[in-house]
């Protein structure tokens, strides 16, 4: 029979206080999930005039927005608190003063109302968000093996979905994440924060791109590295020096350091995609809203006859709607919820 609950999702992992409603349905092929309502409150204008997300200041934010980014969100879908039958909270991985927040008002609205918590991994929420839709997504349980590629500013990993239960990570970063370093290229630019879609912009009016290296295009492994990627950018700036200020030579290092990011995390997919005999490729996480990297990633299922799924922009960064997603399909995947109070904010949560 189907079983129908709600979800009241929280995310407080970085610098965006979220939450979500979802109604949820499972059944025995798919959970058919329906977003009710999805509120992000950014905190970018009070980073940007630091050029990076500051721990402390973020969680004094959180402490202020979240009862009424919840309040609006029950309030948009139609909802009461009585209503809700699971709260689902990011518990990590993240900034610890920000989870903490996060973990410890969902464990006070579950100690007074008694609903219980899914704590959701980050990463999880990025894995699962390509499938939003998912009452809509035909074909998905025909299209595992999956090889997803999560990338955003804190993660960049290849991940083997051999089912919608089971999944392994094959690779990650071993240096700076992929965001990271589109970040800190626009920092030494003296491009305003955040600083990766002015990276990407920028590199749309190039004339003639730089070539930077491929860090570890041919290593046999899955694992990334962008710190190398980031310094050669550093010191072709320097080489420059007063030219620097020239708009197009700008733009022709962000379309240089673009491309070879962009070339590193493509072909690697395919080749996990290639190994593992995959049926599709999913893009997920912050740096999936990057059109160079989606349009790659696209072109690659297209010649190679896979399925292609990727979030709408709206899920791709850190949001509440993700979070809910996952614990619908923890909960779908047998998942049994514990004592709230033994529930922890874990800053190194792994996935």
């Amino acid at each position: 029979m189907e079983k129908k609950y709600t979800i009241l999702a929280i995310e407080t992992s970085c610098d965006e206080t979220a939450a979500a409603v979802l109604s949820v349905a499972n059944t025995q092929k798919l959970p058919k999930i329906t977003t009710l309502s999805s509120v992000v409150k950014s905190q970018i204008a009070l980073h940007s005039k630091f050029g990076g997300v500051v721990p402390e200041a973020a969680a004094r934010a959180h402490v202020k927005n979240i009862l009424p980014v919840v309040t609006k969100a029950l309030s948009d879908a139609g909802s009461q608190l009585s209503a809700i039958d699971y709260i689902a909270i990011t518990a990590g991985p993240g900034l610890v003063p920000s989870l903490i927040v996060g973990v410890e008002f969902a464990k006070a609205l579950s100690f007074a109302t008694g609903k219980p918590i899914i704590p959701v991994n980050h990463l999880l929420g990025h894995l699962y968000s390509p499938f939003g839709q998912i009452g809509k997504s035909a074909g998905l349980q025909t299209s595992f093996p999956m090889i997803s590629l999560i990338v955003s500013g804190g993660h960049t990993m290849l991940v083997l979905m051999k089912n919608i239960k089971e999944y392994k990570v094959l690779g990650e970063t071993v240096d700076d994440a992929v965001g990271e370093a589109f970040d800190k290229v626009a920092k030494l630019l003296g491009l305003p924060y955040p600083g990766g879609p002015e990276v990407s912009r920028l590199a749309k009016q190039a004339k003639h791109p730089v070539i930077f290296p491929r860090p570890m295009i041919n290593a046999k492994n899955y694992n990334f590295s962008f710190s190398g990627l980031k310094t050669a950018v550093l010191y072709y700036i320097k080489d420059q020096g007063l030219k620097i200020k020239d708009a197009t030579l700008r733009a022709d290092i962000c379309a240089g350091f673009q491309e070879a990011a962009v070339e590193v995390l493509a072909a690697k997919t395919l080749r996990a995609a290639k190994q593992y005999n995959a049926r599709s490729i999913s893009l997920s996480g912050g740096v999936a809203a990057n059109e160079t990297l989606r349009d790659a990633l696209r072109s690659i299922c297209k010649e190679q006859n896979l399925q292609f799924f990727v979030p709408v922009l709206g899920l791709c960064t850190d949001n509440a709607e993700m979070i809910g997603l996952a614990g619908a399909f923890m909960l779908y995947n047998g998942f049994k919820p514990k004592n709230p109070l033994k529930i922890k904010a874990d800053p190194n949560l792994i996935l």
